[in-house]
């Protein structure tokens, strides 16, 4: 399943990072973040639940940017 979720990103190096940090929490099967239009798209694993997934990704970006905001 795909979705795609509002984000509020700095700069674009910040950005590829949360991708990265994206695509490695468990249950993403894959992720791309759009920094022009703060755009995430989020691929999830087969059997993945969304909302703890999406929960586990903000915690991972807010890693590396601490006010960064995912809308879901």
């Amino acid at each position: 399943m795909k979705k795609t979720y509002k984000i509020e990103v700095d700069c674009a190096a910040c950005a590829d990072k949360m991708e990265e940090a994206t695509k490695k929490t468990q249950g993403v099967k894959d992720a791309t973040i759009n920094f022009m239009a703060l755009k995430l798209k989020v691929d999830f694993e087969d059997g993945a639940d969304p909302a703890q997934v999406m929960d586990e990704v903000l915690k991972n970006c807010k890693k590396v940017e601490r006010d960064c905001e995912i809308y879901f």
